[in-house]
């Protein structure tokens, strides 16, 4: 059976391909403030993180993406404040976010009741597996995110481009970076449903790379976005045709959008 014919009978192909380009479009717009702001450690630091708010959510008996949402948004506001007011070195704490919250995360799964959770789906996604409460979920934090950076697009894009003047016409440009790091908390737990915690800064930061040579910032977060819905789709398919893993197959396209792009620009 063709990758298209079974995208008209099967329901979870279906919801792959909607969980995909939902993540897309998500990565694709901050993809672009964390390529541009450099970044992408952080957003590495979040993703893992978050597997402590899934651990609570089985600790608790709740959904686990409520409780990576939690995490990941704690985490991006302790991080601001943390190297705002008191100066803390960022990598190291990236770094501590990164492997107390997965220890974190692991202890509470396998302490939760009951039979414990894939983690291998978490680590590594599984697109295939994601229903339709989920793709709820992705949409409602698809459209937070892109009307957040709707409404404070013009703030948004000269602190990215220069702190400094931003800072010098009155921005507040704190409370901006602020918000930068909730953008990417949201993104974060939108593509752990698609690759997992392990692939996450591939797929935010990989597409928008590709995208360097677009003429404004606007277009290139068109452009990120176009180009991680292709990889993710060529990766389903990918992934269908080949029987390889859907998260890792995306990823893989995804790089090689991304080294065709930097060999045309030199």
């Amino acid at each position: 059976m063709s990758f298209l014919a079974a995208l008209l009978q099967q329901t979870f192909l279906q919801h792959a391909v909607a969980a995909s380009l939902l993540a897309a479009l998500a990565c694709g717009v901050v993809g672009v403030l964390v390529v541009l702001r450099r970044i992408a450690f952080l957003a590495g630091g979040i993703a893992h993180g978050a597997l402590a708010g899934m651990g609570a959510a089985y600790l608790l008996g709740w959904p686990p993406l409520p409780g990576a949402i939690a995490a990941a948004l704690a985490m991006a506001v302790l991080l601001w404040r943390l190297t705002t007011r008191q100066r803390h070195d960022e990598e190291v704490l990236i770094a501590a976010m990164w492997s107390v919250g997965m220890a974190a995360g692991l202890i509470m799964i396998a302490r939760s009741a009951g039979e414990n959770p894939d983690l291998m789906s978490y680590l590594f996604g599984n697109i295939l597996m994601v229903g339709r409460d989920q793709l709820l979920w992705m949409a409602g934090l698809d459209l937070l995110t892109l009307g957040i950076v709707a409404a404070f697009y013009p703030a948004i894009a000269t602190t990215v481009f220069d702190e400094e003047y931003a800072r010098l016409r009155g921005l507040p440009v704190e409370a901006i970076r602020l918000l930068l790091l909730l953008l990417v908390a949201l993104t974060v737990v939108l593509l752990i449903q698609v690759v997992g915690l392990i692939l996450v800064i591939a797929l935010l930061t990989l597409p928008a790379a590709a995208a360097l040579s677009s003429r404004s910032m606007l277009a290139m977060m068109w452009r990120a976005a176009l180009i991680a819905g292709a990889a993710c789709l060529g990766g389903l398919w990918l992934a269908y045709a080949q029987d390889w893993p859907a998260g890792a197959s995306m990823v893989l396209l995804t790089a090689a959008v991304y080294l065709v792009a930097s060999l045309r620009r030199r």
